[in-house]
């Protein structure tokens, strides 16, 4: 038999890795950062560009694409050149995938702080990114099957039917979500609208997690577990049944994080029913990767890359678990907007993700360097105090999950609620808060001690270089199924019907629910009373989601006593037919805010949006200093952005985008006017005007502030229908 020799590309391997360490550093530093704004609200205050609705997306981002991005390149590309036993198609391809995923990395890194942001939960960079993110994802998939077809293994290992999967179905999602129209280098809007809008977000949001945060990672599991514990795969067969099931269920239970809300029952109900049944498959691929060591358990007691492993396969199956619980309508009505969600989150986030790509980075570094890892004394350190890190992290917010549930809903006898203020709900789990900043610096500091052993373990090793291999050359594949052999063996040496069948499972999912919500539109019913938001209000709106507003405020009431006692009359669906994108919110660190308008006077959401804690003492929301600069608000764009408004349905008249500046400065006026009935606004107004005009400076008049778009918007919500009287 011809024996052929090549080298595996260990330089790309090794790119990836580092990328990763370093984004993993700066990602989880971001992510304790804003822990710790729990604690100090104010701790960048006036600082525009460090507030923490605009650095909430950054560390979304940096951990997802950026750390997990960056192990799953690394996870595929070490993987994948050994199980096809052939070199990655192209070099150039490959470091195409590389160097451009850094600078999109780069890219949300400059604009998130900066408040460019579509606020679509972890799609929030703008349609220049967006482009970049469909480009450098094709050319990593061209990549990865020209290298399938150029094999010397005649099937295909599980390994990478996940990798497939993964590739086409995120392909998919990131491109239908992405469907936006700018308005300028660095703004869009979302084509779609309220309701249709939020389907589209969570049929990607949901399914983001399935398909870059768990397909990849099993791919690596069932690569990495076997490799490192020197025994094979439990069962083939189960695999097979965990990998189709799990990629045809996944993609139908988006609609699970939009229940209780105005999303149509239909899609609701269905999202349940699909959420239930992935508990199966689920489990079944945590079962064969724990079962897969088998016999050596005894070497995981001292291997803290097995211990890894161990823990990471684990936190997927309690995720896993609790994620189908969580979509059952009675368990969802307590934990939907609470502190329980991010617990939920954070043990896939930090165990599955965390502790997998952990321990490939333990065993990947000395096997690329020719030497042992540095310390594995540090390494069994970090295993144990990242453990402990994610038990002081998830628990107390499970705890304060129950506790906000449970205070948000208590009445009194008189029907009243219990606990009014919203604020009482927040000072009482402000301990576990400190608990959580506490186990994501335990966790944190377990990062730290991996850089120091890695640093290490490089500068003792030898420089990483391309490893040489041989393998005999694979004959040409028959198309034709031999006598005998089963169906699935025949589908794993035709990688390109095996793509085209996962492309087919994940597509009948997103057919069924997203096609009739978008073109039925019976399923959205309009309200006569909604109205196109004015122009100043547009302006406002951006602002909200400029700041990450969505970030930690709902603009959705459930149809539970409880919240239309607090908020007003539950939400109606043909209440966001003109919201380009939606903002629902998944978070409630404040109360909601679709009922706000006319809650309020001006003058205490000016007061409101300056110092929180004057107007909500105790409140826990960061001052927004930067919206009453000096410099007008650029309005220059605002003609454009209700053209396109027009494009997407939205029914502004010709007349009303010809005079939208003249409405605005109408608008703008009146705002202004009546701020002046506070004797304190209306004596530092005439002063900072004073003494603008003696230093020769133009002074912008209030009403062309930022504050002012912002209060128009505020005083809009939830006024077009008629509203009983709520609770402040």
């Amino acid at each position: 038999m011809e024996m052929q020799q090549f080298y595996y590309d260990n330089k790309i391997v090794k790119k990836f890795l580092y990328a990763t360490i370093i984004f993993g550093v700066v990602g989880m530093l971001v992510g304790l950062i804003l822990a710790f704004m729990f604690l100090f609200p104010n701790l960048t205050d006036g600082i525009s560009f460090l507030s923490f609705g605009r650095l909430r997306p950054l560390h979304t981002n940096a951990v997802i694409f950026a750390f997990v991005g960056n192990a799953i390149f690394a996870g595929v590309y070490y993987s994948m050149q050994r199980l096809l036993k052939t070199r990655m198609y192209s070099d150039l391809l490959s470091n195409i995938n590389f160097w451009g995923w850094q600078l999109i990395i780069v890219a949300a890194a400059i604009t998130l702080p900066l408040g460019y942001s579509t606020s679509k939960e972890y799609a929030e960079l703008e349609w220049p990114v967006d482009i970049a993110i469909a480009i450098v994802w094709v050319v990593f998939g061209i990549n990865m099957i020209m290298t399938i077809l150029k094999r010397r293994e005649r099937h295909i290992y599980v390994a990478i039917w996940f990798y497939i999967a993964t590739f086409v179905t995120v392909a998919i999602l990131h491109i239908f979500n992405s469907l936006e129209l700018p308005v300028s280098a660095f703004k869009s809007y979302s084509v779609y609208a309220g309701v249709q809008d939020a389907l589209v977000q969570w049929w990607y949001g949901h399914n983001a997690v399935a398909f870059f945060l768990t397909t990849p990672f099993l791919g690596l599991m069932y690569y990495f577990v076997p490799k490192v514990a020197n025994r094979p795969v439990y069962s083939y067969r189960l695999s097979i049944i965990h990998f189709w099931s799990l990629i045809f269920i996944y993609i139908w239970a988006g609609p699970h994080h939009l229940l209780y809300s105005a999303l149509p029952e239909w899609a609701q109900n269905l999202g349940v029913v699909f959420s239930i049944m992935l508990i199966a498959p689920s489990w079944g691929g945590m079962i064969n990767g724990l079962l897969t060591l088998r016999g050596v358990w005894d070497k995981v007691r001292t291997d803290a890359v097995l211990k890894f492993f161990v823990v990471g396969i684990t936190g997927y199956g309690m995720a896993t678990f609790e994620g189908p619980m969580l979509s059952l309508k009675n368990v969802n009505a307590i934990a939907h907007f609470t502190d329980w969600i991010i617990a939920h989150v954070h043990v896939g986030a930090l165990a599955w993700n965390g502790f997998m790509a952990f321990g490939m980075i333990y065993w990947l570094i000395p096997r690329l360097t020719k030497s042992k890892i540095y310390s594995e004394k540090l390494a069994n350190f970090h295993f144990w105090i990242g453990t402990l890190g994610i038990v002081l992290y998830t628990l107390p917010l499970y705890v304060a999950g129950f506790i906000q549930a449970s205070m948000w809903k208590q009445f009194n006898p008189d029907g009243t609620l219990v606990y009014g203020n919203f604020l009482e709900t927040v000072t009482q789990i402000m301990p576990m808060y400190w608990m959580r900043a506490i186990g994501g610096t335990l966790y944190f500091t377990g990062l730290l001690v991996l850089v120091y052993n890695v640093i290490k373990t490089v500068a003792a090793g030898s420089k990483v270089e391309d490893e040489f291999a041989e393998a005999p050359a694979l004959a040409i594949i028959s198309t034709k199924r031999q006598k005998g052999e089963k169906w699935h063996a025949w589908l794993e040496r035709r990688p390109i019907q095996f793509t085209v069948l996962s492309l087919v499972a994940i597509l009948i999912g997103g057919i069924f629910q997203i096609i009739p919500t978008i073109v039925v539109k019976s399923n959205i019913p309009t309200i006569a009373a909604v109205k196109p938001y004015s122009p100043l209000e547009l302006q406002g709106r951006d602002l909200y989601i400029r700041e990450g507003c969505v970030g930690c405020h709902s603009q959705m009431i459930r149809p539970f006593r409880s919240e239309v006692v607090r908020y007003g009359d539950y939400s109606k669906a043909g209440e966001y037919v003109y919201d380009h994108p939606f903002l629902w919110g998944s978070k409630r660190t404040g109360p909601d805010l679709h009922r706000i308008g006319a809650k309020y006077n001006n003058n205490w959401h000016f007061n409101h949006m300056w110092d929180p804690q004057s107007t909500s003492p105790g409140s826990i929301m960061p001052g927004y200093k930067w919206l009453y600069d000096n410099e007008a608000m650029d309005h220059s764009i605002i003609q454009k952005k209700m053209e396109v408004m027009v494009t997407l349905g939205v029914p502004y008249s010709d007349e009303e985008i010809k005079n939208a500046l003249q409405n605005i400065d109408a608008q703008g006026t009146k705002i202004e006017k009546s701020l002046f009935s506070d004797p304190d606004f209306a004596k530092s107004y005439e002063e900072s005007k004073k003494k603008a005009l003696a230093r020769g400076e133009e002074f912008v008049p209030m009403k062309n502030r930022e504050i002012v778009a912002l209060i128009a918007y505020l005083q809009r919500l939830g006024t077009d229908i008629k509203v009983k009287e709520t609770v402040k």
